[in-house]
């Protein structure tokens, strides 16, 4: 019978009811495999995936599917992001199978779970057949399974091995960055391909090097993507917050489902362009970003959930996919106040903005002066008017069904929340953000970390956190979010906590190959324990946990820190084949390549810190000291009573003389 009602995953309970004999992924699963000499079927998913729920009403409900299941295999579910190191173990083998990944992930498997076969989205009759085939080879030519089983688990081997130095050359970027730049969209951003992912680790990236370098070009690709992003449907104009990507080249119809990961992430760089630019649309992205997910995904312990899904009930109740998004031009003019010629204009309700079944995406392709120089009204006026027209749809809109949500939250998730409320909150000095962000540090320490042991936790849904220890992507981005506290703060409790969670890393995913597990060694290993080494839509851990080790080994003045991060660094930088996968690993090597550090020893310290960080940040480590300090690099550092400030800044192990005013900085890069 069907176990998962026993289980907490929303994604696991959306399959309870299956006619399909679905387990857990387990021991006792396992070992029934085994017992029984069946194949094992693992069908790896998300509960706001759109096609798992597209496959589950073709396949999984249907009880001739669930019958051939039942009978020849042991059916196993995983919720991708419960039991992430068994979904990246598996989508290596079905990567080297079919040179394509996705969700949701369907292997076939021998009793003993090594791969045979897989892929993504199968339609009922293509699943049947495949089942039907697979089973019938294992019955009648086990060897030959066993054979490609063995074949396939090198290969996987040889992909989860950890990365090592390829040469000791000096690492040089230009032609990386030229071959990179070919792949820009320049008339709507990002790149020249579909589906169209934001990818904000490298935006992030692009961003700092293009102000470090001076590279004016490439400022204007990150301004166009951020522009472009921002006018498109992909961004939820009336309430806020991303979807995860855009089915088209203009960012028009996203995958309507929004992630908490993503949007943390966005944070950071909408915060920085701001910075940079003092761009208003830059400071409305982020203020409805943050607005929607403090209204929609924030849990009654301070934490938040991870995700909306692309689906919806209709009017039938039917779930239809956007279906809470989108509009009818009948709907927008019983809406629509006022001036519905004017929105039309600025929304695109017109071929441009439409979608299908007579349904509008709401898009912008021209700026607020431009259409208030068409309509010869003042941009006060028809930012007015915008406000005033979002404020009525959302009102119209809200009565309808809400996406069904994901109601687990995740600590890596919810630690790259914090760096992206304190990003923000240097930008837009407002002060809610940074409290919000110490509400959010307090949850995690509550609720998933362990009080005597000081061991995180990966997982915390209805009350409870789940028995999942923490991955190093959870340690890496709360390490991360701790010292990033410090630097808003100046509070040293928060470093201290980073240094030995850090410690800790190193006692419990360290391998001698110089870089760190994705699996704790104190879990049980199901399959390989791999390296996350390469950036996706999120960031590489190993290349997080390379730029905290940067900081820590400043300021804990340990050379070992400071060491393992550069030896990481270079092996990955000689990697690089093309930037786009390695762009966090970039970034770190930027502090590498230009180290800076600025210490600001006065009472008001941390006010002076913050006032520099509402420009952009680039290279430079600024640390403030405004009491006796017990951290190492700090400790050397008093207060001159006689003046009012003093400025520290060291590059290269070399100091300057301190200084008083922070006037001398024009002269040096941050």
């Amino acid at each position: 019978m069907n176990k998962l009602y026993q289980e907490t995953s929303p994604y696991l309970l959306q399959h309870a009811t299956n006619p399909v004999h679905w387990l857990a992924y387990n021991n006792s699963s396992l070992t029934l495999a085994k017992q029984t000499n069946k194949l094992i079927i693992i069908s790896i998913g998300y509960s706001t995936c759109h096609w798992c729920h597209v496959m589950e009403h073709e396949s999984f409900e249907n009880r001739e599917v669930a019958d051939l299941m039942n009978q020849h295999f042991v059916s196993i579910k995983v919720d991708r992001e419960e039991m992430p190191d068994i979904d990246a173990f598996y989508m290596k083998s079905v990567q080297l199978m079919t040179n394509q990944g996705g969700w949701p992930l369907n292997v076939v498997c021998l009793p003993d779970g090594r791969p045979i076969w897989g892929g993504t989205y199968f339609s009922k009759e293509k699943w049947c057949d495949a089942l039907t085939q697979l089973s019938a080879l294992y019955q009648s030519k086990p060897n030959t399974a066993l054979e490609y089983a063995e074949q396939l688990h090198q290969g996987i081997s040889v992909l989860s091995a950890a990365p090592s130095l390829v040469t000791e050359n000096n690492f040089d970027f230009a032609p990386l960055l030229d071959k990179w730049k070919k792949s820009f969209d320049w008339e709507y951003g990002g790149y020249s391909r579909t589906p169209k992912f934001m990818m904000p680790t490298n935006l992030l990236f692009l961003q700092n090097y293009g102000l470090l370098k001076e590279d004016t070009s490439l400022l204007e690709y990150v301004d166009l993507t951020l522009t472009k992003m921002a006018w498109g449907g992909l961004f939820d104009t009336i309430e806020g917050g991303f979807s995860r990507y855009s089915v088209d080249d203009r960012w028009h119809i996203p995958h309507f489902e929004k992630m908490l990961y993503d949007n943390a992430q966005l944070l950071q760089v909408y915060a920085d362009a701001y910075k940079r630019t003092q761009n208003t649309l830059y400071k409305e992205v982020i203020e409805k970003t943050i607005q929607f997910i403090e209204t929609n995904w924030k849990n009654n312990y301070g934490g938040y959930y991870s995700a909306y899904d692309a689906d919806s009930l209709n009017a039938k109740g039917q779930l239809v996919e956007g279906e809470f998004y989108v509009w009818t031009i009948d709907e927008l003019e019983a809406i629509i106040s006022t001036n519905f010629d004017i929105f039309s204009t600025l929304y695109n309700i017109n071929s441009f903005g439409y979608w299908e079944d007579e349904k509008y995406v709401l898009i912008q392709n021209n700026s607020i002066e431009a259409i208030a120089k068409y309509y010869n009204k003042s941009t006060d006026e028809i930012h007015q008017l915008k406000q005033k027209w979002e404020q009525e749809l959302l009102t119209y809109r809200i009565k309808r069904k809400h996406p069904r949500i994901d109601n687990k939250a995740l600590l890596s998730w919810n630690a790259m929340y914090i760096t992206g409320l304190l990003d923000s909150y240097t930008a837009l000095s407002e002060p809610t953000y940074l409290t919000r962000a110490k509400t959010l540090f307090s949850f995690i320490q509550i609720h998933l970390m362990d009080n005597e042991t000081q061991e995180l936790y990966h997982n915390f849904i209805n009350g409870n956190k789940t028995p999942i220890k923490a991955y190093f992507d959870d340690y890496a981005f709360f390490i991360q979010a701790c010292i990033q506290l410090y630097e808003c703060t100046a509070e040293e409790s928060y470093l201290r906590i980073a240094k030995q969670q850090t410690d800790y890393c190193l006692d419990n995913f360290f391998d001698e190959n110089a870089m760190f597990f994705f699996l704790n060694a104190k879990t049980q290993a199901y399959v390989t324990r791999i390296f996350e080494t390469e950036d996706n839509v999120i960031p590489s851990s190993n290349a997080i946990m390379c730029i905290n080790l940067l900081k820590l080994g400043v300021l804990f003045e340990n050379n070992y820190y400071t060491k393992l991060a550069k030896t990481m660094n270079g092996t990955m930088c000689s990697q690089v084949d093309y930037p786009s996968a390695y762009s966090h690993w970039l970034l770190a090597n930027l502090y590498i390549e230009h180290p800076q550090e600025l210490t600001i020893v006065a009472n008001d310290a941390l006010e002076l810190s913050l006032n520099l960080r509402k420009e952009n940040i680039t290279h430079s480590f600024i640390f403030p000291v405004q009491t006796e300090s017990s951290i190492p690099y700090l400790s050397k550092y008093t207060i001159n009573q006689t003046v009012n400030s003093q400025y520290y800044l060291c590059t290269n192990s070399t100091c300057l003389k301190p200084e008083n005013n922070p006037s001398f900085l024009t002269n040096h890069k941050l």
